[in-house]
Order: C-alpha cells, then sequence, then structure tokens
C-alpha cells in the first residue's frame, strides 16, 4: 500500500455525495460519515436525520459560532435548515424503523461480499453495545459504507466473510473506500469505479474476496481536498 496514492477521507466523502439523489431523506453514522454532509453537491436538496432527533440539519458552524444545545447524534455541533424540525428519541427511531430513510450511510471494519456488516466492535475490543446502526442498516431502503480499503496494518476489511460481531446481515450495496467503489450485488463484489493508479490484479490482492466486474469500470476521481 505504501506506493500506492489512495483517497483522502474528505475525497471518499466527497464521492459518496456526489451519489446522494435529489430529495433524499439521509442519515450519515457517527464519525467520518458525518463528513458527507459538507459535500453535498450545489442545488441538490437532502434532508439529514440525526437519531438524537432532529430532521433538517445543516452544515457545521463556523468555529466560535457554535450553539451546543444543537448537536448531531456524534455530539458534534450543528446548524439548521429552513423547516428543521425536533423531536423525541423514541419518534427517531420509529422514522429508522418505519423505513422512512432514503440512505444511510455508515463506516466499517469489515464488509462482507453478501452484504454483511461490522462496525461496532473489533473482537474483544470496541464501544460496548451496536447502537442505533443496528436499526439503520435494516431500516433505512438503502446502506452505503465509506471506508479505507485496507486496515491501519494492510489487512482487507472488504472480506469473503466478516470475522467480528455483526451489525447486521445482508445490508449494504454499495461500498466507497480509499481504492474503488464496489456494489454488492447477488452476494458478490461487483467493481464499479478504482482509481487509474492501481490494476485490477492490485485492487483484487487488497480485498479478501474475489472482484468482478460487470461493464465498464469508471476511474474513481476525486478533486484535491483539505
Amino acid at each position: 500500500m505504501t506506493s500506492i496514492q489512495k483517497l483522502s477521507n474528505a475525497q471518499i466523502a466527497w464521492r459518496a455525495a456526489q451519489d446522494i439523489e435529489d430529495g433524499s431523506y439521509v442519515n450519515l453514522g457517527i464519525g467520518f460519515p458525518e463528513m458527507i454532509a459538507k459535500f453535498q453537491p450545489e442545488g441538490r436538496d437532502v434532508t439529514y436525520h440525526t437519531e438524537n432527533g432532529v430532521l433538517g440539519f445543516g452544515k457545521a458552524p463556523e468555529p466560535g459560532e457554535e450553539d451546543w444545545d444543537l448537536i448531531n447524534a456524534g455530539k458534534k455541533a450543528i446548524t439548521l435548515d429552513p423547516g428543521a424540525s425536533f423531536f423525541h428519541h423514541a419518534d427517531s427511531f420509529a422514522m429508522v424503523r418505519g423505513g422512512h430513510l432514503d440512505l444511510a450511510v455508515l463506516g466499517a471494519y469489515q464488509v462482507a461480499q453478501n452484504g454483511d456488516l461490522a462496525n461496532w466492535r473489533v473482537g474483544s475490543k470496541g464501544v460496548p453495545a451496536v447502537g442505533g446502526a443496528m436499526d439503520l442498516v435494516h431500516g433505512a431502503k438503502r446502506v452505503a459504507v465509506v471506508t479505507d480499503h485496507v486496515t491501519k496494518d494492510g489487512k482487507p476489511k472488504l472480506v469473503s466473510a466478516c470475522t467480528f460481531p455483526l451489525t447486521g446481515v445482508a445490508c449494504v450495496s454499495r461500498v466507497y473506500t480509499s481504492l474503488a467503489v464496489i456494489d454488492i450485488v447477488d452476494a458478490r463484489f461487483v467493481l464499479r469505479e478504482k482509481l487509474a493508479s492501481i490494476s485490477f490484479d492490485e485492487l483484487e490482492a487488497l480485498t479478501d474476496a474475489p472482484l468482478f466486474v460487470d461493464g465498464d469500470v469508471a476511474d474513481l476521481c476525486a478533486p484535491e481536498l483539505e
């Protein structure tokens, strides 16, 4: 991996943001996925939902302008778009479980080729409970993942079968990584885009399951971002 120039987290978030459809209701997972809202394409109307009870929040406030009564589920300061609403935590999860979200975007420790997701505990280490992610992956109409393609020590995060405790079963439909965009179709990893600087064989060597191609594979491109 040292010789391959991969996308930064900001660039992965930018790429994922380009696919969010106009008019969508979207939940962004705590941490890295929250960055996606920053890159919402101009003129596209997206309504963001957070589990702690806000619908229609906007961009992060400028430093020093935070109102700490306005936070998302990750305890980060938010602003409100016109028409934003507040509601009870239970009502928020009723929206999730009732299938009212078009998309949930989460981070991952592992994604299996059949769409299984593990994103809350690494073996015996990690947070003590799965939290709202379990509801999101089975309540949202579609689930996408943003992640580095490999771990810090170079092990694949896209695997034949998850070895960590699962967040959800067969729930992920698309993965945006630092090297590629991959769909999960019929329990297979189907390559849609990859960095021009990496070959198919190199990418597959960094993936713990076969990669399949269905049609043309586009170049994965993102602007330079901080």
